[in-house]
């Protein structure tokens, strides 16, 4: 079989369309129609059959479709070994996301990987903690940094950043904070929280439902920033890492106070995929996230950050 031909075959079947994956392969579509054809002929199987709205993978289409992608990631992985026996690092990377550490973390990264991998490339890719997971195990990006990622015997993660949870309001407006508020009181106050299963919404959840405390949701709101800026009109109150609300990236200042009795804090951990080798540039791109000081990055020097559960100074 021709490597080609499967890759050809593979974004017709996701896209559904021998027109649309015409485009994205810049290939003249009778040509991917024809490599295709071919393909079934050596097959002796109809994989995609047309009907009104593009094309459908048959039963056998479905069936080898697996099959061609686990081909085509296995050829990647082959080419790519090759590749790690020169000097530098080269090859492609991807990594993937939340959006607020994205803002944070994506120029120091660019900048150390261009300088230390010259001749590879980087993507990022930005998505909800829970949906860059997922991309991860389907094996569409190859490292990722993730908010209190469920315990999985696929994912390698390792503690990057604790942060402490606030309780933030709209700074002098009519809704009032004190010094420090216990666990149990947070029920008092209207919250503009994430949907579940969004990391803070599920870390919240889970210390409040061990104390008993039922919070009250105003809203429910999945982007952070957003929340910031619905805070920031005085109605509610909201539960935020203190570096959205505090540090250099900070649009929208808020008025803060502790949670304390317990503190909450969030976990931000390097994720790998368990069972699927790491490529020398992977590695090569997963120590200069390590070599990263994300206190430095995500506070400005506001507020301690601790890793692995110890007060330390991030690393330089």
């Amino acid at each position: 079989m021709d490597l080609k031909q499967i890759e050809y075959f593979m974004h017709v079947a996701e896209r559904r369309s021998f027109s649309r994956a015409a485009e994205l392969l810049d290939v003249a579509q009778p040509t991917l129609s024809r490599q295709v054809g071919l393909l079934e002929q050596e097959l002796g199987q109809h994989l995609l059959y047309r009907n009104g709205r593009g094309v459908e993978p048959t039963e056998a289409g479905l069936r080898f479709l697996e099959h061609a992608r686990a081909l085509l990631t296995l050829a990647m992985r082959a080419k790519e070994d090759l590749q790690d026996l020169r000097d530098t690092p080269t090859g492609k990377v991807a990594i993937g996301l939340p959006p607020r550490v994205a803002r944070c973390v994506t120029p120091p990264l660019v900048q150390a990987f261009r300088q230390a991998c010259p001749d590879a490339s980087i993507t990022i890719a930005e998505g909800l903690s829970t949906q860059v997971r997922e991309w991860l195990l389907a094996g569409r990006i190859d490292l990722a940094l993730l908010y209190d990622p469920p315990v999985s015997p696929q994912l390698t993660c390792e503690p990057l950043l604790r942060e402490d949870l606030v309780l933030a309001a709209a700074p002098g407006g009519r809704l009032t904070l004190p010094a420090a508020v216990k666990v149990a009181q947070l029920g008092n106050y209207p919250l503009i929280l994430p949907s579940l299963p969004n990391a803070i919404r599920t870390l919240v959840e889970s210390v409040c439902r061990r104390q008993g405390v039922h919070p009250t949701v105003a809203a429910e709101v999945d982007a952070v920033q957003t929340i910031v800026e619905l805070v920031a009109q005085g109605d509610a109150y909201a539960i935020l890492p203190r570096s959205a609300v505090q540090g250099p990236a900070v649009t929208h200042p808020l008025a803060l106070c502790r949670i304390e009795a317990p503190v909450i804090r969030n976990k931000l951990v390097l994720a790998t995929p368990r069972h699927r080798p790491a490529t020398r540039l992977a590695k090569a791109t997963a120590q200069l996230l390590r070599e990263l000081d994300f206190g430095l990055l995500f506070l400005g020097g506001v507020a301690k950050a601790s890793a692995g559960g110890k007060r330390v100074k991030m690393r330089h």
